[in-house]
């Protein structure tokens, strides 16, 4: 797996946003933002960017009140997580690692183009010991087909959809967590525990992970 660096430059937006978040929050991580979970694990959560007060501010994904709160209870509950609480309380990830699409805090939490695709090559290194990929929002979607090499028209974003990938992976998409995506009600608690109900019996499909197996 490959890591942006610490004072990676390759996004101009980003950098002169940096300078601005540090100035105004001295003790804010303020950096790229690396994945967390075991390198290992067979399932791979990718949402989209750090937010300013959550993983911007934490150095750690998915930080942030709502979306955090909600997606760290769901993993908790589904067997991915040793806490339903965020990364700041401290919970293990069991077979299972978060990462964003976009390493650096965007402007207005939306990333450009340029942004998105800077970010692939690094996201494309994360990919490949993943068996199924849980993807959160339609942008997130086409980055990682797109880190796949693969055409968007033959894997079109749906949520609850799921597409199958060579070697007997799976990606599986779900609308993202997001604090307007849970107000509007466009993604509910519900459906985005059928998402996990789903999750889970794709992973117990792949039989026990290697470290746990019998002898």
């Amino acid at each position: 797996m490959i890591d942006p660096p610490t004072e990676c430059r390759r996004c101009p937006r980003l950098v002169a946003l940096r300078h601005d978040v540090r100035a105004a929050y001295p003790r804010y991580h303020a950096a790229p933002v690396r994945s967390f979970g075991p390198a290992t694990a067979r399932l791979l959560v990718v949402g989209l960017a750090p937010a300013l007060h959550g993983a911007n501010a934490s150095g750690r994904p998915f930080s942030d009140e709502q979306s955090g709160a909600l997606i760290y209870r769901m993993l908790y509950d589904y067997g991915f997580a040793s806490r339903a609480q965020g990364p700041d309380a401290g919970p293990e990830l069991r077979d299972c690692r978060i990462t964003n699409v976009v390493k650096r805090l965007p402007p207005q939490n939306k990333p450009v183009a340029q942004e998105i695709n800077a970010c692939n090559p690094f996201l494309a290194s994360e990919l490949a010991p993943a068996r199924i990929l849980l993807v959160l929002g339609g942008v997130a979607h086409k980055a990682v087909v797109r880190a796949l090499g693969m055409r968007q028209r033959d894997r079109v974003f749906a949520h609850g959809a799921e597409h199958a990938l060579p070697g007997g992976r799976v990606l599986v998409d779900s609308y993202h967590c997001s604090r307007y995506n849970l107000n509007t009600r466009r993604l509910t608690e519900a459906m985005f525990a059928r998402v996990f109900v789903r999750v889970r019996q794709l992973v117990d499909a792949l039989g026990l992970p290697v470290n746990d197996a019998p002898p």
